[in-house]
């Protein structure tokens, strides 16, 4: 079941990160400017950021089995419009469809996960499906590039939305919502599986103002990751493209190279993090790879407002982005760690903040880019940094559980 979450990150994020490397194409031709091309980008997180938390919980209701599938078969629906797309509105629209379809994956994801993995290897979890999503973005640009040359940008979504389509259709096939429904479980994996999460068939209700109230600076610092993130994601091939002038090809090797040392920092931040665990409570591991993250981010960072230069800049980049990464995991183990029975609704309340921060990121950091050129928006993001790290390093985010006896849990032998 990890394995095709894997997957489905993987694929995910290869339809994000698209239209990053097709963006000098589709600027072009679709006749842009960089502040149009900004709102197109961040059209994706509107429906994202305000359906996240309601995604998670729908995902809840509808069982992951049905809900990953229908979500997997409309955003490959929306990556084939955007090939298709003629103009601004058209983009806009095929951007929008996708936040819509996936404001939900992560959340779902997350429950399956809280169902499926012993509670002390949440972080591992989490750090390896990310891996994946990264390992998408670093696939992506190559890919895309590589679609581009041999047939235009256009086909380029068309191959990839296939690509989601076929992977909904394995999801469907494979996955049963209870571990205890699968052939392959066994009495003692069963008995390893926490037992909180194995109740969530019972559907109590969702405590809302108790996971609102505990979850409130982790949407904020969620927030502060999710801008640099969406920085890296959208605008590092325009960057590259226009400050150093390099061709399609170039630019698409070095985003990749940069993007590549976030799949190893996922996996790093999650084990390490679960490793902690072991001598920290929870709650205080997690933060403290949240704060090296996010510090180590904005120190590597700095350098790109001071010089100009092309191997420094793709070495703090890269740096950067480990870094940055380090983050990812530890904060989609809050969520588990802290709501075990509402971990889908609980995820969606955090991803939020991720959310907003696609919204406002591209459209505000292209217009800065267009006024002021590429200084000022890394300066600004560095400073986010900053401010995230001193409200991770002060959130104590409370546990919250069920009140009262839960009904019907999940059967312990084979459904």
């Amino acid at each position: 079941m990890l394995a095709l979450l894997c997957l489905m990150y993987a694929i995910s994020y290869i339809d994000r990160a698209n239209v990053s490397t097709a963006a000098p194409s589709i600027q072009a031709q679709l006749g842009l400017t960089d502040t149009q091309l900004g709102v197109a980008l961040g059209a994706f997180s509107v429906p994202y950021a305000l359906l996240s938390i309601f995604g998670g919980a729908i995902g809840a209701k509808l069982g992951p089995r049905v809900a990953l599938g229908l979500i997997g078969v409309l955003w490959g629906a929306a990556t084939i419009a955007t090939g298709f797309s003629v103009g601004l509105a058209s983009l806009i629209g095929a951007r929008l469809l996708l936040g819509l379809s996936e404001s939900g994956a992560f959340p779902v994801a997350t429950q399956v996960m809280s169902r499926w993995m012993p509670a002390r290897r949440y972080g591992f979890a989490q750090g390896v499906v990310h891996s994946s999503s990264r390992l998408g973005n670093a696939v992506a640009p190559l890919l895309v590039a590589g679609l581009i040359a041999w047939a235009g940008w256009r086909e380029s979504f068309f191959v990839i939305g296939v690509l989601s389509v076929l992977w909904a259709v394995l999801w469907f096939a494979v996955f049963r919502n209870r571990p205890a429904e699968y052939r392959g479980m066994t009495e003692q994996q069963l008995a390893e599986l926490p037992a909180e999460a194995q109740q969530q068939a019972a559907k109590p209700p969702v405590p809302w103002r108790r996971l609102l109230r505990s979850l409130a600076p982790v949407v904020f610092v969620d927030f502060g990751y999710g801008w640099t993130l969406w920085v890296f994601l959208t605008w590092l091939p325009s960057f590259l493209s226009q400050s150093f002038g390099l061709a399609l090809s170039s630019f698409a090797l070095f985003t990749s190279l940069v993007l590549a040392a976030g799949v190893v920092g996922d996996t790093v931040g999650g084990v390490l993090s679960d490793r902690l665990t072991g001598r920290l409570s929870p709650g205080a591991a997690r933060r403290t790879m949240i704060v090296v993250g996010l510090v180590g981010a904005g120190v590597a960072l700095t350098p790109l407002v001071l010089t100009h230069q092309l191997v420094v800049a793709t070495v703090c980049l890269a740096v950067a982005f480990f870094f940055l990464e380090l983050t990812n995991a530890p904060l989609w183990s809050i969520p588990m760690d802290v709501a075990p029975v509402w971990a889908g609704t609980a995820s969606g309340v955090m991803n939020t903040g991720f959310g907003v921060a696609g919204i406002l990121s591209p459209i505000v950091f292209g217009a800065l880019v267009q006024l002021t050129g590429w200084q000022v928006p890394f300066v600004v993001s560095i400073a986010l940094l900053g401010v995230a790290a001193v409200v991770a390093a002060v959130m104590r985010p409370r546990s919250v559980q069920a009140e009262g006896p839960l009904r019907a849990p999940l059967p312990t032998g084979r459904g």
